[in-house]
């Protein structure tokens, strides 16, 4: 019989944060309304971590516009809320053609507690070969209508 035993751990430290692509470089990015303390490079950007948050209730919308196409294959998503109980819907959707045409990657709730439930965390593998623009559409509380919509990070690889 041919064996061998591995080491389950990778031997060379992966810096996860090395996989994120520069947004800052990459793209532009258009908010619907931003609090001035919490902007929206507080999502994007490695290094930062009170998050972004809007400066006005209701939906909301993060485009990141491309400047060159761009093929994604990694989006992390993390909400944060430790002060009010509400239920979250968002869409993440991507358009190949510079906003022509969009399609969904995800539409999702969530119900934040503050007792319990206070962070979601989401990771999607996508096989994504040209996107133009990522749309994130935040709907903070579905029964009301005057919730704040945040993200605590918005990155993609």
């Amino acid at each position: 019989m041919r064996k061998r035993i591995i080491n389950k751990i990778p031997s060379q430290s992966i810096d996860a944060e090395k996989k994120w692509l520069d947004i800052d470089r990459l793209a532009v990015v258009e908010v619907s309304s931003e609090d001035k303390r919490f902007p929206i490079e507080s999502a994007l950007l490695p290094g930062h971590v009170s998050g972004w948050r809007a400066s006005e209730p209701g939906v909301q919308i993060i485009r990141l516009i491309f400047d060159n196409p761009q093929r994604l294959r990694h989006i992390r998503l993390c909400f944060e809320e430790t002060v009010v109980e509400r239920t979250q819907e968002y869409i993440l959707r991507w358009s190949p053609d510079g906003g022509q045409s969009y399609r969904e990657i995800v539409r999702q709730q969530w119900n934040f507690s503050p007792a319990g439930a206070t962070c979601e965390d989401e990771d999607y593998q996508a096989e994504l070969p040209a996107v133009t623009i990522l749309e994130l559409i935040i709907n903070p509380d579905i029964t009301e209508k005057n919730a704040f919509a945040s993200i605590k990070a918005l990155r993609v690889a």
